[in-house]
């Protein structure tokens, strides 16, 4: 038997198609039951590769008894957090206010018939324990409280729902856009760093991309200790636990705050950012190891994660066989069974299998505890040759580690993840000359232009042939931004003409027109009990300020004064947000970077084959604020604002900001330029003037 989710495209819907709970989708029909009925809503909001939903999925969702009790007492929503972010902004808002806790999955909230949530929590067992009720028990509570309290829920819903619209950003009194807050976002970032292992805060310790990636913009315009805190972060990460260190990619966060073990779920989100900040780490720094991360995360990706119609796939689930981590860990004697004596002398000690299990007490899992230059000493092994049996013990273990049971992989095709993806192996492809990632961008982005852009409007998800849900400013923002950096990577007319079209969408579905700023959902979405306009970064970076990021590029780059405007009114109107916490909002910040000093924008033009050494020389440096395009002699279809005349030799052209410099034709003046640009062409932004 299965219920209503079994015909819906969301794998982590259909991992609870075969329950005895009658669940629904979200949607009319579900909501429509419950007020006919007068019925309270149970709405479980999680992901496929949650662990801790496929634990509280077995202990209650699959239990009879406890099914027939959610079947008696609610309309029971599930809804894949994925799929439908705007519901999962909301109710985790919305959590976070009946609760003052914070959320995360699975998120269990109970809603009167109107969608206002009254209680709720996130995982709750299935008999009491952890210092929680037990579900069942928790069932009958709340249906009792929803029908003995009904004027104190009236009362508390109108009260939740005012709040909500209160975390919605106002336009205030066009505030100053400071530079100062730069540094003060530094400052932050600086207070809650770990100076022993690197990352923000304790455990459970996240990546935070974004963060890093700002204070990597931070060291190129002067500030040197920013360098520091990045480096520190990227190398024990590398070295840790949290990077698969035979398989490439990262897992979602370390459960410790030395990154050594992880929780083992990969997200393609994340993979998307990291192999964009290692990849620009790798330019700042030259370190090699940041290089062999981005080379073997380039190759998961491939390898993984892309579908044979060129599309992205989601994430990796955490568990297989039941069991979290299973197919990542080992223990010594499954090691030393595959390798040879000279290999183990390199594997043991370079991955802390000499010491004690660090996973269940029983496990190890590999992360780096001995340098190679350590392990040379101990062994009397040249370095080369240490290194050769690395490669050769890890290519062994890897294929036996094929072997096993795999993780589950969701395999759904989000636009907006996609995007990020796009950017991040279209910008690791240009650092590190590598034109394979560059072509694995470009399978993914045509995939999305024939697949998941129709009849002129952008959609959500793709699955099993269908192709659904209106998209959201993320989809919009996220894919304008991926546009502008593959079109670094290689030039194509087509790509110019769809970043317009995607920028112009953006100003006229999802702008606050009044106030500023993007709605996370369209003018013309359904209707729900909050409207979200989100500026903070989280998992993924803020909508608000990738559009705002991508729109003042694009708007450079075709001196489009409208696109100026909108990133412009964006920046004020959650100025007054990140002048009192800056470090939450990096992604807004980079934006205001580039409002206040513009962006470098260089088009070089000339013959196809003169083009790569220009470019080359481009990118021997980690320039963070700069927009390069290479467009070869012969190309069609351009719009004037890169039309510049074809040249027998390559011919540049620099524009700092709005202001345009004459033509180079030479590499070495060019990076002069770049790198000194002369006096009185880089104007800063007007509303700057406040000290």
């Amino acid at each position: 038997m299965s219920n209503r989710l079994a015909t819906e495209t969301s794998p982590y819907l259909q991992q609870h198609a075969g329950n005895p709970v009658d669940w629904y989708p979200w949607g009319e029909q579900a909501l429509a039951r419950a007020r006919a009925e007068d019925k309270p809503i149970l709405l479980s909001i999680g992901y496929s590769a949650c662990h801790w939903c496929h634990v509280m999925a077995h202990e209650s969702f699959e239990d009879a008894d406890i099914a027939a009790l959610m079947n008696r007492l609610y309309v029971n929503i599930k809804v894949d957090r994925e799929e439908r972010p705007d519901l999962d902004q909301i109710y985790q808002s919305a959590h976070y206010l009946l609760t003052r806790r914070s959320g995360g999955w699975p998120l269990t909230l109970f809603l009167t018939p109107d969608g206002t949530p009254f209680a709720g929590g996130t995982y709750f067992p299935k008999t009491p324990r952890y210092a929680m009720p037990g579900f069942g028990e928790l069932l009958g509570k709340i249906e009792a409280l929803y029908r003995s309290r009904r004027a104190d829920i009236a009362r508390q819903n109108e009260s939740v729902l005012q709040a909500l619209a209160a975390h919605v950003p106002l336009a205030s009194e066009a505030p100053s856009l400071r530079a100062d807050v730069l540094t003060l976002a530094v400052r932050e970032l600086a207070r809650v760093f770990d100076p022993k292992d690197g990352g923000i805060g304790e455990a459970p310790k996240f990546p935070h991309p974004y963060e890093f990636d700002f204070l990597l913009k931070q060291h190129a315009a002067g500030d040197a200790r920013s360098l520091d805190m990045v480096r520190l972060t990227l190398t024990r990460m590398a070295e840790g636990g949290i990077f698969d260190q035979l398989g490439g990619g990262f897992c979602r966060y370390s459960v410790d705050a030395h990154w050594t073990i992880p929780h083992f779920e990969k997200m393609l989100y994340d993979n998307a950012a990291l192999l964009a900040l290692y990849a620009d780490a790798f330019r700042a720094t030259g370190e090699p190891l940041f290089e062999q991360v981005v080379v073997a995360t380039a190759a998961w990706v491939m390898r993984e994660m892309q579908s044979p119609e060129g599309g992205y796939y989601s994430s990796l689930d955490a568990d297989s066989e039941h069991e979290e981590g299973k197919f990542y860990v080992w223990t010594p004697e499954e090691v030393r069974a595959r390798l040879t004596p000279e290999e183990y002398a390199v594997v043991e000690p370079h991955y802390g299998l000499d010491g004690a299990p660090n996973f269940e007490h029983r496990f190890w899992h590999l992360r780096v505890a001995k340098p190679l230059g350590f392990i040379a000493t101990r062994t009397g092994f040249e370095p080369g040759r240490v290194r050769a049996l690395l490669d050769s013990a890890r290519n062994k273990l890897f294929a036996a580690r094929s072997a096993r049971v795999r993780p589950g992989r969701d395999e759904k095709i989000l636009t907006s993840w996609n995007a990020l993806m796009i950017r991040g192996m279209a910008r690791a492809g240009r650092r590190c000359e590598r034109a394979d990632w560059v072509h694995s961008a470009r399978r993914a982005l045509d995939f999305v232009r024939t697949t998941l852009w129709r009849d002129a409007r952008l959609w959500a998800t793709h699955k099993d042939g269908k192709t659904h849900l209106n998209a959201y400013l993320d989809d919009h923002a996220f894919l304008l931004d991926a546009l502008v950096e593959i079109m670094q990577s290689q030039w194509r007319s087509d790509d110019l003409a769809f970043a317009r079209t995607l920028a112009d969408t953006l100003l006229e579905r999802f702008e606050d027109r009044t106030g500023g700023g993007f709605f996370f959902t369209s003018h013309d979405h359904e209707t729900l009990i909050q409207r979200p306009k989100p500026g903070p970064d989280n998992a993924t970076p803020s909508g608000n300020g990738v559009a705002a990021f991508a729109l003042q590029r694009l708007g450079y780059l075709l001196g489009e004064r409208r696109y100026l405007d909108a990133a412009e009114r964006t920046l004020q109107l959650f100025a007054p947000q990140f002048e009192q916490h800056p470090s939450a909002f990096p992604t807004l910040l980079g934006a205001l970077a580039e409002h206040l000093e513009p962006t470098r924008t260089v088009i070089l033009r000339g013959p196809a084959a003169a083009l790569p050494a220009w470019r080359a020389q481009l990118e021997d440096a980690y320039r963070p604020s700069t927009v390069s395009l290479a467009i070869a002699n012969g190309t069609s279809g351009l719009p004037d604002a890169v039309a510049h005349p074809e040249t027998a030799a390559v011919n540049a052209w620099l524009c700092l900001g709005v202001t345009c410099l004459p033509p180079s034709s030479e590499p070495a003046r060019l990076i002069e330029m770049l790198n000194h640009p002369p006096a009185g062409t880089m104007p800063r932004a007007t509303t700057t003037d406040k000290e």
